[in-house]
């Protein structure tokens, strides 16, 4: 795994194997950012050009390398373009990216130093945590299930320094911490989102969680089916009855600064699907081929949780993991069949692949009894988010204020959210002839997916609670070539937008 530390040392005799500069796309060629003048004078002043004979272009992604030849200790220099700068400003997703670029560019390299924090000739807390969180995501890779044969595949860079000036160092070393924190966060869900469904049922989601869980000092409670069953989960029942694996439902708690009798200022809802087939509602074989992203939501709120306990957050936030197997069998709920969710609610599942919603339903009723002040969920629970706004970007639905709250926290951590609508009169089709509520249209409808699965959350969460769903079914997954600081497979995304809501929420 790849450490991160801050440091203040003279570049030019810095024992390391590569340095990584940052460089912007100006006008008439690459621009080299602040931080750069030790080298451009170890150089003979030529940098610049330098730069410019070996191609570098500043544009984002762009990525070229060139020996020092005895003008430092370290034996090359990596030039990273991070894109275009308005008046010396970087935008702060842009240095993560461009350090997570240079990360994976200098796979198989021991030990790295970095100035691409210095945009603008000085390093700030928060370029700092941006060049560490890019640089520690970049260097991700998922080996668990690799023999010996794979040795020729280049290990991720084992150690960054990021360099600083004397007077910022105790604030570069916490927002490095802080970095390597979040960054340990993502790389859980990355894991478990990669791991086989076969080495993944839901006690086996729920034994690890409880491992990370108490390893952070978080207090957990893991329900199993006997539990679920005296507790009324019929969401989570009625979805795992078709699996040999049966369900479960955890609960993390972090009780902050004020204990266990304090209000809980958040509360974070996951679904745990460790396998989506569809049910008897069964996926077509392409569709079924990633489906063990189906968790990401429940790990990414584990995740979260396991970070915010490390850092401390002085408040009492409290997560659910929902976890179940949807599988078809015997025993497998049928479509037109009838099941009574946590709380008495009775729902007819038209179709069985819309499994993810009734074991949220479960989980956000219980998570509400605990009356918090705000509620968050998280899950891959539609194509129509794919539809609707491709890989990358989340689908943000909910009340206003919750909406804010994960939209500024969004902001703030560089990840994509975009808020979508709840129009009303999508909530009609969702009436059932035969019980309280129905888990897709009963007409039939595709229209809008994503915003009626989001009306089908809302009925079990009370209006007088702030709330916000997350869809991540494209976000949580890429399944093209890595880009930035995100890797090909599972990407962990949002984690990092949940442990900064946390945190803002700590301190409102």
């Amino acid at each position: 795994m790849t450490s991160a530390s801050a440091a203040v040392a003279a570049l030019k005799t810095l024992d390391v194997d590569a340095v990584v500069i940052g460089t912007a796309a100006g006008d008439d060629g690459p621009v080299p950012l602040g931080g750069t003048a030790e080298l451009d004078a170890a150089l003979g002043g030529r940098l610049a050009k330098v730069l410019a004979d070996v191609g570098a272009t500043g544009r984002a992604g762009d990525v070229v390398r060139f020996a020092t030849l005895g003008a430092l200790q370290a034996g090359s220099v990596v030039a990273v373009g991070v894109g275009p700068a308005t008046n010396g400003d970087l935008d702060l997703e842009a240095l993560r990216r461009a350090a997570g670029t240079a990360s994976r560019a200098l796979a198989g390299t021991t030990r790295v130093a970095t100035t691409l924090a210095l945009a603008g000739g000085a390093a700030t807390p928060e370029s700092v945590r941006a060049v560490a969180e890019g640089t520690l995501l970049g260097a991700y890779s998922f080996d668990s299930f690799r023999t010996t044969s794979a040795k020729g595949r280049l290990a991720p860079v084992e150690e960054i320094v990021v360099l600083v000036d004397d007077a910022g160092l105790d604030a570069a070393t916490a927002a490095v911490e802080h970095a390597a924190t979040v960054a340990d966060a993502v790389r859980l869900v990355r894991d478990l989102v990669n791991t086989p469904p076969g080495h993944l049922p839901p006690a086996r989601l729920a034994e690890i969680a409880e491992q990370e869980a108490t390893a952070a000092g978080l207090v957990v409670e893991v329900l199993d089916e006997k539990e679920l069953a005296d507790g009324g989960y019929g969401g989570l029942l009625g979805v795992g009855q078709g699996s040999t694996n049966p369900s479960r439902l955890v609960r993390l708690e972090w009780p902050g600064t004020g204990g266990a009798d304090a209000p809980v200022t958040l509360a974070l809802v996951g679904k745990g699907i460790t396998f989506d087939s569809g049910g008897l509602s069964l996926k077509p074989p392409a569709s079924m081929e990633w489906m063990k992203t189906d968790m990401a939501g429940a790990a990414s709120v584990l995740a979260a949780m396991v970070a915010v306990a490390r850092l401390r957050v002085p408040a009492r936030i409290v997560g659910w993991m929902a976890c179940a197997e949807n599988m078809p069998s015997g025993t497998a709920i049928r479509p037109g069949d009838v099941i009574t969710l946590r709380g008495g609610t009775r729902v007819e599942v038209l179709n069985t692949d819309a499994e993810g919603r009734l074991v949220l339903g479960d989980a956000l009723v219980r998570a509400t009894e605990e009356e918090p002040a705000m509620v968050i969920d998280i899950a891959t629970l539609t194509g129509a988010q794919i539809v609707a706004l491709g890989q990358r970007t989340t689908g943000l639905l909910g009340r206003d204020a919750a909406v804010e709250a994960v939209a500024a926290a969004a902001k703030a951590t560089g990840e994509a959210v975009w808020p979508m609508p709840m129009p009303p009169e999508l909530r009609k089709g969702l009436d059932s002839t035969v019980a309280d509520l129905a888990n897709v249209p009963t007409n039939g409808s595709r229209d809008g997916g994503m915003l009626v699965a989001a009306h089908f959350l809302a009925a079990f969460v009370p209006d007088g609670i702030p709330w916000a769903h997350l869809d991540i079914a494209g976000p949580s997954w890429n399944g093209g070539e890595p880009y930035g600081h995100t890797p090909k497979a599972g990407t962990g995304a949002l984690v990092r937008t949940l442990v900064q809501l946390a945190e803002d929420r700590a301190s409102a």
